[in-house]
């Protein structure tokens, strides 16, 4: 009997508080291995050349070099890491930063453990996972750019997947009812 596939992951934090309560968090799953651990986006990159991870756990404000750049430098070479950014800031510059990085989630600080460890999960799986209040600040900025639909207006999985491509059509749809105010229950 083989042994299941262990979701291999790296954090990247510069608080080491955060950092080691990540890895303590995270290496209580068994269904997870932590194969590394950076303070910097720097040190992020080069530990994920080296450690090769399903998924990368990354801060977005780090020194050195920021989260966003680690997560686009970590993507060219390494297309087929999922990273899953962990962040306090939910603004839309660090929103739209990330995902144009390549990043395939967006938590902020204040998920819970079942939140994250699902978040890792699917990203290993190759879905995207956001937190709600960021899904809906997603939608609403599509749907008050998108021309000819008003600002309050959701936009269609489609109008999602033409901005954001390496969204699926799962994932489109899931942003699509969130910005309705659909809770995650009612998306699946």
């Amino acid at each position: 009997m083989t042994a299941p596939h262990r979701i291999r992951v790296l954090v990247a934090d510069d608080q080491a508080i955060v950092r080691d309560g990540l890895v303590t968090l995270l290496g209580l799953l068994d269904d997870l291995e932590i194969v590394g651990e950076a303070a910097d986006g720097e040190q992020a990159v080069r530990l994920a050349l080296e450690t090769r991870p399903d998924v990368v756990l990354m801060d977005l404000r780090m020194p050195v070099l920021d989260g966003a750049a680690a997560t686009a430098r970590i993507l060219e070479q390494l297309p087929e890491t999922a990273v899953v950014v962990l962040t306090t800031f939910a603004d839309d510059a660090s929103i739209a930063g990330a995902l144009r990085a390549g990043a395939r989630g967006y938590l902020t600080k204040d998920a819970g453990r079942a939140e994250l460890a699902a978040a890792v999960r699917a990203a290993a799986s190759g879905h995207a996972t956001f937190a709600r209040e960021v899904g809906e600040r997603l939608v609403r900025g599509f749907a008050g750019a998108s021309s000819g639909m008003d600002a309050a207006a959701a936009p269609s999985g489609q109008v999602l997947r033409e901005r954001f491509p390496a969204l699926t059509a799962r994932e489109a749809e899931v942003l699509a009812l969130m910005a309705e105010g659909r809770s995650n229950a009612e998306t699946r």
